[in-house]
């Protein structure tokens, strides 16, 4: 399989004195840094939310707290490139590649440690794993990401699941339309469209990725009748307020996105600085609910280390006292529901 041919940039291509970065050359040897030259314009100044998510930080490598791989991801490998977690679901590995290393990358472990991507042999092995388990009916592509593969190498990886009478879902992970929007192309929404029902889930993190040029991506992914959600990570000093939270969700229903997942931060080494509390979380979801629209409420998510899967963290206040509730609006208002008995 191949990549898709664009011109990366490093940080050394682009107009920032990496002098000016603290630690840059030591971080930058353990956690490589890569951006587009797209996602470099965004940054309007140094530390804004744009520069947090692509610069190296001198914390990357103070993190000795926390784990390479807290999913567990290797561990449920059944064949090399396929995590086998839910019954029913894989997550493909296909790529390696993304335009942009994201400093709080859930794969960290893996960013530098090699380009290349699924070999022909381990795809063959993957979806013969696939096509005899017939309990898995849900492939979701992920890597790095799926679309920095060419239009052939995704035709023949689609082509193959497609092939499985079994699986109804595929999914694509990708955070191409948010930092490499040129990439979707019209000739890709058409291969795209041959494989339906398929399903693509970006990751925008702030508003200010929200683009003339990314929303252009998610319509050209739209209209070809993809249905675009989107995976939020909750980061410290990036989105970790409810102002700057109500304006990402509200401004990704506009361009026709609809929030997914809050992510609550993994326990990825090297990630730590961008942790927040879970009582933060919580706080912004209550700054959420009945302020902007349902639709644009995302689940927040804890992914539980070891491999145990996502848990949902509901900010409602309950309390229990037989069939009687007392819950609490999200205006803080107390109010009684009489439930019944089973």
């Amino acid at each position: 399989m191949r990549y898709f041919k664009y011109s990366n940039s490093t940080i050394y291509k682009t107009t920032f004195n990496v002098r000016l970065i603290k630690g840059f050359i030591p971080v930058s040897s353990r956690y490589p840094v890569q951006l587009t030259d797209y996602y470099s314009s965004l940054i309007k100044h140094q530390n804004d939310a744009i520069w947090k998510q692509c610069m190296p930080d001198v914390r990357e490598l103070e993190d000795q707290s926390q784990c390479p791989d807290p999913l567990d991801e290797t561990a449920l490998s059944p064949v090399p490139g396929l995590i086998h977690r839910y019954p029913d679901r894989v997550v493909l590995l296909v790529s390696r590649r993304c335009p942009v290393y994201c400093r709080f990358c859930m794969r960290k472990r893996l960013v530098g440690s090699g380009d290349a991507p699924m070999g022909e042999d381990e795809l063959l092995n993957a979806i013969d794993y696939i096509s005899t388990h017939p309990s898995i009916t849900d492939v979701i592509l992920s890597g790095g990401d799926p679309l920095m593969l060419d239009d052939s190498s995704l035709l023949k990886i689609l082509t193959g699941l497609r092939a499985i009478p079994h699986v109804v879902i595929i999914r694509i992970g990708t955070r191409v339309p948010v930092t490499f929007p040129a990439r979707i192309t019209s000739e890709l929404c058409s291969l795209l469209n041959r494989f339906h029902p398929l399903y693509i889930n970006t990751h925008f993190n702030h508003p200010d990725e929200i683009t003339t040029d990314s929303s252009r991506a998610c319509e050209l992914l739209v209209n070809t009748g993809i249905p675009l959600g989107n995976q939020t990570v909750l980061l410290k000093g990036v989105n970790d307020s409810i102002e700057t939270m109500r304006n990402l969700m509200i401004g990704l229903l506009a361009i026709r996105v609809k929030p997914y997942y809050l992510h609550q931060m993994d326990l990825v080494q090297g990630t730590a600085h961008f942790r927040t509390s879970v009582q933060t979380g919580l706080k912004i979801m209550r700054g959420l609910r009945g302020y902007i629209s349902g639709l644009a409420i995302p689940h927040y998510v804890i992914d539980l280390p070891g491999g145990k899967g996502k848990v949902a963290i509901l900010p409602d206040d309950i309390e229990i006292r037989g069939t009687t509730l007392h819950l609490r609006t999200y205006s803080g208002e107390q109010v009684t529901y009489q439930d019944i008995s089973d």
